[in-house]
């Protein structure tokens, strides 16, 4: 494969490390930027739940996406003493979706786990992630419990739900699973491609690059799990209503993106936009804001589901592509067996 045509595998290939290079069976994917004193607390989190089911064989791939506090240092200090396998990959190209491409594309592990820098590993997680699969079934895409890291931070960007459901249309994709703690088998990741680097954090349309995901495997015919423990604790450090809003107003933003990229594939997802729209004008009429405790209205949902809509559209008129590469041997061979299923 020509790495010219596919800036994916365009990557220093990494010093010989202290450890043996045998195939993992799972795969732990950080993207950071500018943050190392959270990520260094997630590592440790990672290397203890390794730790504490050493028989599941784990690495670690951390993307650093452009930080200038001295994470690049941090990583390569700890990279020669890590009790498990730890690659470092610096991309310089912005956004949270091509960092998670880059991991994607040097990920050696059966299963991957997508984990956002600021969040902590339950030592229980890797005990959990391989029950679930163990029975085999590998075409889906599966999210675990996402709860509050720190009580001082609001309780925004969790999922603590107790029961084991899945995705239907009936429900918005976005938040069903959290990409801070998404995993899936390698297979689903060759078949359903790269992230759509248009999304996500950094990116033009500022997030939804993991819904876009989930999304794009609804539309292949797999179905998306959430279950109530492979837990981690997410310490994102928003305490006051501006820096919620602000995320709110960023997601909402990603999702009209994203409703117009498949309204002829999807079109269903035009009913939660529709919905949205007679929930913000009940709120008129003295209705329930979307949530209370928040304080979050429903208008921002509408108004951002507009413009991130016109967003995509500039793009696309544009001409701007997902960058995606063209399929491997091994996605071809992923869909094929899917398709077999």
């Amino acid at each position: 494969m020509n790495a010219e045509r596919h800036p994916l595998l365009r990557h220093t290939a990494p010093p010989a490390p202290p450890w043996p290079r045998q195939r993992p069976q799972v795969s732990f994917i950080v993207c950071t930027r500018d943050r190392v004193a959270v990520l260094e607390a997630c590592i440790e989190s990672i290397q203890a739940a390794s730790r504490a089911h050493p028989r599941f064989a784990a690495e670690l791939v951390v993307v650093d996406n452009g930080s200038r506090d001295g994470t690049a240092e941090y990583l390569s200090r700890i990279a020669a003493t890590s009790d498990i396998p730890l690659t470092a990959i610096a991309e310089t190209r912005p956004g949270l979706a091509a960092a998670r491409n880059a991991g994607l594309a040097r990920a050696r592990g059966r299963l991957l786990v997508f984990v956002d820098d600021d969040c902590r590993l339950d030592r229980n997680y890797l005990i959990d992630l391989q029950r679930h699969y163990a029975s085999g079934e590998k075409w889906l895409i599966r999210g675990g419990r996402v709860e509050v890291g720190d009580e001082r931070d609001l309780p925004f960007t969790i999922k603590c739900c107790e029961e084991r459901e899945r995705l239907t249309r009936a429900v918005h994709p976005g938040g069903f699973v959290l990409g801070c703690n998404m995993t899936m088998h390698r297979d689903v990741a060759a078949r359903i491609g790269p992230f759509d680097e248009r999304f996500g954090a950094g990116g033009a349309l500022r997030s939804a690059e993991d819904t876009d995901y989930l999304v794009r495997a609804m539309l292949a015919g797999m179905p998306v799990e959430y279950v109530p423990d492979m837990t981690i604790f997410h310490h994102h450090g928003r305490r006051d209503g501006k820096a919620i809003g602000r995320l709110y107003r960023d997601y909402h933003f990603g999702n009209g993106a994203l409703c117009l990229k498949h309204m002829r594939r999807a079109p269903w997802l035009l009913r939660h936009f529709y919905w949205a729209v007679r929930a913000a004008m009940r709120e008129l009429t003295g209705g329930p804001r979307f949530d209370q405790e928040l304080r979050l209205s429903h208008w921002p949902i509408v108004l951002m589901n507009i413009t991130g809509a016109a967003k995509f559209a500039l793009l696309a008129l544009a001409g701007r592509p997902e960058q995606q590469p063209q399929p491997s041997k091994e996605a071809a061979e992923a869909s094929a067996e899917a398709g077999a299923q």
